[in-house]
């Protein structure tokens, strides 16, 4: 077993608190907003089966690392990447990888933001029944006209910041953990109603066909990738969030059973939001591959021609919402608990710096929507450079290093009493898995992202 060591912010009250953490980290944007559209966009069946092997070949066993990482080094992803490399005679260098974590996570906090804010912002006009009725015309003026005003999405943008601080700078047990406990249950109680209405108002049963019916010619080697990249995204594997919820875990816990479960759960929410989402574009005659704007414009209008579209177009962006908040707080607590180890700040004041800086990048987001559309690097504007930076680059390059420090660097010794497999033929898996496989499908992953591949 490992030692009993504990972080200076405290340890999660219970094994489920932290598999609640962990989930609600990993369930988010790509979940609810991003995986329907991509499945939409990929073929629906085939691309499903992909994405599930992806997971559990190359999401399960990084994840794995990244808690065990977290809970060997019991710090901040900085502090722990900076301990580890000098206890096992490795080069300082490794700690680059910490900061490259909680740097992607800041940059990815600041346009995270601002999208999690349309949500937000959807809610009450939801709730007041502006999509009623609207024509498909109507609806995707309404969105055009929200992009196009820096003074709502600064407002929406300020507004969730300020939730997702107000949540962190409690601190672990009364904040992260309290926190979770409220917003994962509720978000499985909103999808499960979510898919409920799709059941009885949508086209339930195409739905069923189009997402779990394999068409493996329209399967394409890009779709492959594309599968490959939200496994690996969706489950916050690079971000430095799970190595900060692994320095909280009980020595106790179980690496591997949590991390079943976790992946799991995050799973079922993708499985579910397509559920969701689906049998509402489906009923209305619109396309499942209609892009980013699934959810705002597409959805939005399938809503309004529905029984009862308002109230449960209110409750799918109170669903939006939650899930934004959950993997927020997790992003903003690395940068946070360094700044408490290293600066002896009190965690309020911690919070509010890295909540401030990222809202005020996060401006340049806001801009890129409206005054600043026209300003552009490589033909790309400030909240995709943002965007790019931090989702195409630094988060498979993390994971990338996660899996060579876990796998290569760290003992099997060490490696084997923090897993604690039950079986030895688990931990053998877990190791060929991370020394070469998961490294090999992330070089795939990172070398398509840079455009290296046609």
């Amino acid at each position: 077993m490992p030692e009993n060591r504990q972080s200076i912010h405290g340890e999660w009250g219970s094994r489920w608190a932290f598999i609640l953490a962990a989930t609600g980290s990993a369930v988010g944007l790509g979940n609810i907003w991003r995986f329907p559209y991509i499945v939409g966009e990929n073929g629906g069946g085939a691309f499903i089966l992909v994405y599930l092997a992806c997971i559990l070949l190359v999401g399960v066993p990084v994840m794995m690392a990244e808690i065990l990482l977290g809970r060997h080094g019991r710090q901040s992803p900085i502090n722990t990447m900076r301990a580890l490399p000098g206890r096992y005679g490795a080069r300082p260098a490794w700690q680059t990888l910490g900061w490259l974590g909680v740097l992607a996570g800041f940059l990815v906090l600041s346009f995270y933001s601002v999208v999690a804010g349309w949500a937000l912002a959807y809610v009450p006009y939801s709730a007041a029944g502006t999509f009623t009725g609207a024509d498909t015309q109507a609806v995707e003026q309404f969105f055009s006209q929200l992009l196009a005003s820096p003074g709502q999405l600064l407002l929406w943008h300020t507004l969730f910041m300020a939730l997702t601080a107000g949540i962190v700078s409690r601190g672990v047990e009364r904040g992260l953990e309290k926190g979770v406990q409220l917003l994962m249950p509720l978000l499985f109680l909103l999808l499960l109603v979510m898919v409920g209405y799709g059941m009885g108002a949508g086209a339930f049963t195409e739905a069923l066909a189009y997402m779990f019916t394999p068409d493996f010619g329209a399967l394409s080697g890009k779709a492959v990738l594309v599968a490959m990249g939200q496994a690996f995204f969706s489950m916050s594997i690079g971000l430095g969030a799970i190595m900060a919820y692994g320095s909280y875990l009980s020595s106790r816990s179980s690496v591997p059973g949590n991390t079943g479960l976790i992946a799991g759960a995050d799973t079922i929410v993708a499985i579910l939001a397509g559920l969701a989402v689906f049998p509402i574009v489906l009923a209305a005659g619109l396309d499942p591959g209609s892009g980013p704007g699934l959810i705002f414009v597409t959805l939005s209008y399938g809503f309004g021609q529905m029984p009862a579209g308002a109230f449960f177009g209110t409750l799918f962006f109170l669903l939006v919402s939650f899930a934004a908040l959950s993997s927020a707080i997790s992003i903003m607590e690395p940068a946070t608990a360094y700044l408490v180890e290293t600066r002896r700040w009190r965690r309020p004041w911690a919070t509010t710096a890295v909540a401030g800086a990222a809202w005020l990048v996060g401006i340049g987001s806001v801009l890129s929507f409206n005054a600043w559309s026209g300003v552009k690097l490589f033909g790309l504007n400030f909240q995709q450079i943002m965007e790019y930076l931090s989702t195409s680059i630094m988060l498979p390059l993390g994971g990338l290093l996660i899996a060579v420090f876990a796998g290569w660097v760290l003992p099997a010794q060490v490696t084997a009493e923090e897993l604690s497999f039950p079986a030895q033929w688990g931990y053998r898996l877990w190791r060929g898995a991370i020394r070469y496989l998961v490294p090999a499908a992330i070089l795939v992953i990172f070398i398509n992202s840079l455009g290296l591949l046609g």
